[in-house]
């Protein structure tokens, strides 16, 4: 029909179209989604660049440890293999102490120094987790400006992912990829927020505690079973107006050291002084270290800790994976649900709850 007749004169008359059979624009073929393939990793390559000292292939090699894909989790494991019987060889050191003690500004001075030394450093900073997010903020490299220059350090930042102690679950295996990598002096940053700090001793040969000036409400409040773990309390921010206040922290802090069990067999544990500002006492802890890995040699305690890490470190993962297993049956976490109801509405309690699990578990199978 046409719309225009009797039109011809008017100003509403409509020209027609012309056919076409596109719009104007331009349409290709619809792409289709196609899934990435997984990265092929060369192992051996990667394995001989960490090897050769190659910071970026170590940040990789890092990396690929901390993956939660289980192609990766496969590869790290090669990888290791590849690197285990080139590691031991370093001094690892865990550092601890309350936000603000100077966790980070220790580290960087005291990294630095080493390095001046001729020493290859590697640092494990561990970077609190959201507890609500599961984010984190990963700023030790904004934080360790001059350390991060220095050609022999290796400077590592990473979420502690709400494990315990504030330490990452693959932290274990970094420090060893690392170690392949020929860095002679390996530094665990823990969070240090009052969490259990057993986890970070049984990784590390030296345990440092970093605390502040004016030991009497900190003394009350600091747990004793953090003090025992110390192989050495370094005082810090000992500079300016406060340089009197930390001798006397020092020497009241020794005072307690004495009347508790020593961390180490054969060693008794010290407090020291420090400025990381004014560079003063670092020379002295790191004496101080030298020390205690001579001392714990000639003992034999330093392999036997070692060999009794490795050892928890096993009984650790076999947990871990126990627990992983357990959840992966979709049924066995609906059961867990429906516990949870009946325990918070009162209709059982937690124990009963517990067992009523095993008990179906059992007989399920």
């Amino acid at each position: 029909m046409d719309n225009n007749k009797g039109m011809e004169e008017s100003a509403l008359f409509v020209m027609d179209g012309v056919e076409a059979t596109h719009d104007g624009m331009h349409y290709g073929t619809p792409k289709k989604f196609r899934k990435k393939k997984a990265d092929i990793v060369n192992i051996r390559e990667l394995a001989q660049q960490v090897r050769a000292g190659s910071r970026t292939h170590l940040s990789k090699a890092i990396t690929l440890i901390e993956s939660s894909n289980a192609t990766h989790k496969v590869q790290a494991q090669e990888l290791l293999q590849e690197l285990l019987p080139h590691t031991g060889k370093s001094i690892r050191i865990g550092i601890t102490g309350v936000p603000g003690a100077g966790k980070s500004s220790f580290i960087e001075a005291f990294g630095t120094m080493l390095c001046d030394m001729g020493k290859r450093v590697a640092v494990l900073a561990i970077d609190p987790s959201s507890s609500l997010s599961g984010g984190s903020i990963l700023g030790d490299k904004t934080r360790m400006e001059e350390l991060v220059k220095k050609p022999t350090a290796f400077v590592r930042p990473s979420p502690s992912a709400g494990t315990l102690g504030g330490v990452h679950k693959k932290t274990r295996e970094t420090m060893l990829v690392c170690e392949a990598a020929g860095y002679d002096v390996i530094l665990i940053e823990t969070v240090g927020v009052g969490q259990s700090e057993t986890y970070v001793r049984g990784m590390v040969d030296f345990f440092l505690l970093l605390v502040l000036t004016g030991a009497g409400d900190e003394l009350q409040g600091m747990k004793k079973g953090i003090m025992e773990l110390a192989d050495a309390i370094v005082v810090h921010k000992a500079d300016g107006d406060n340089v009197r206040l930390a001798k006397k922290t020092v020497a009241e802090y020794k005072q307690i050291l004495h009347f508790l069990q020593p961390a180490t067999p054969g060693w008794m544990s010290t407090a020291m002084p420090v400025s990381s500002l004014e560079k003063r006492g670092l020379d002295k802890v790191w004496g101080t270290i030298e020390e205690f890995k001579q001392i714990v040699e000639s003992n034999s305690y330093w392999a036997t800790r070692r060999q009794k890490q490795t050892k928890e470190w096993f009984q650790s993962m076999i947990t871990d994976h126990l627990i992983d297993m357990f959840y992966e049956n979709p049924q066995r976490k609906a059961q867990v649900q429906l516990l949870e109801r009946q325990i918070l509405s009162g209709q059982l309690t937690v124990t009963q709850g517990v067992d009523r699990l095993f008990n179906e578990e059992q007989e399920d199978q």
